[in-house]
């Protein structure tokens, strides 16, 4: 598969679920659905140029790097048992409700989310409601570390709210949550797909995609190499981090497998 993609034989984006699955990453497991990357950050041009560099995202660091301290938690950690390893973001970068906040116009996602928000739909400011604004919030929260799903590639109807749910208003500017407010330079949902794909698959990602793989399945995932590239998460995203089998207390490995289905998990080591 390496040496297809090498050879230009398939396109990124195949290479990627390739990784994904290759990894453990599936459909079928909302805490390993397969994990893709920001490619941009413009969001606000009225046109979007793809031989323009500055418009692309730095896939050699975490999403989470780029307007975060991170290192001053990992510096300042101190676990008084002495059982946690030392860790970057308390968060994770793919994880049950990521994929359930992307894809909320879309059953059977809708359906999951009102059932994990108690029966109701949660606030409407804390929804996917915009791309630029979902963007700006990865720049501004410590606490948001998402990366994208393999729908932002080529699924349009996941951007409409097509089943017509009533979404709520945003607090702020009472505007009502409908479709994804897109980027100015995506005219249509159908557009963004085939402008995004278009990026995904451009000279400038297919030349750097191997650093943002290195972070997510390869060897800046764990040890020396993720301390310094600012990429550990919490201890017990990791496979094989905790033995759930040996644990005999049925309550303790039921909280366990709750935090590791709350947390994410890390991808399989490739």
């Amino acid at each position: 598969v390496f040496q297809k993609w090498v050879n230009r034989e398939i396109s990124n984006f195949d290479y990627l679920i390739q990784l994904n699955t290759m990894a453990g990453r599936t459909y079928n497991d909302l805490a390993q659905y397969p994990v893709f990357p920001w490619i941009l950050r413009d969001y606000t041009s009225e046109e979007l140029d793809l031989n323009n560099p500055a418009v692309f995202r730095d896939l050699s660091k975490p999403i989470a790097v780029f307007t975060k301290i991170s290192f001053f938690r990992y510096e300042n950690f101190e676990d008084p048992l002495g059982m946690i390893d030392k860790f970057h973001y308390g968060t994770h970068y793919s994880n049950a409700a990521g994929v359930m906040h992307y894809l909320i116009r879309v059953e059977p996602f809708t359906t999951l989310h009102i059932q994990l928000q108690s029966g109701r739909f949660d606030c409407a400011d804390r929804q996917f409601h915009s791309i630029p604004a979902t963007w700006q919030a990865l720049m501004d929260n410590p606490n948001d570390v998402k990366e994208l799903i393999p729908e932002f590639f080529y699924f349009p109807e996941f951007l409409e709210n097509q089943n017509g749910f009533n979404l709520g208003q945003l607090q702020m500017s009472k505007e009502v949550v409908n479709d994804v407010v897109l980027p100015k330079w995506a005219h249509s949902p159908e557009d963004f797909i085939y402008k995004h794909r278009k990026a995904l698959e451009s000279e400038y990602v297919s030349a750097h995609l191997h650093e943002w793989i290195d972070l997510i399945f390869g060897y800046k995932q764990r040890g020396p190499a993720a301390v310094e590239a600012l990429n550990v998460f919490y201890y017990c995203t990791y496979e094989g981090a905790v033995d759930l089998d040996a644990l005999t207390d049925e309550k303790e490995r039921k909280a366990l497998e709750g935090m590791i289905n709350n947390f994410g998990q890390t991808p399989c080591q490739l």
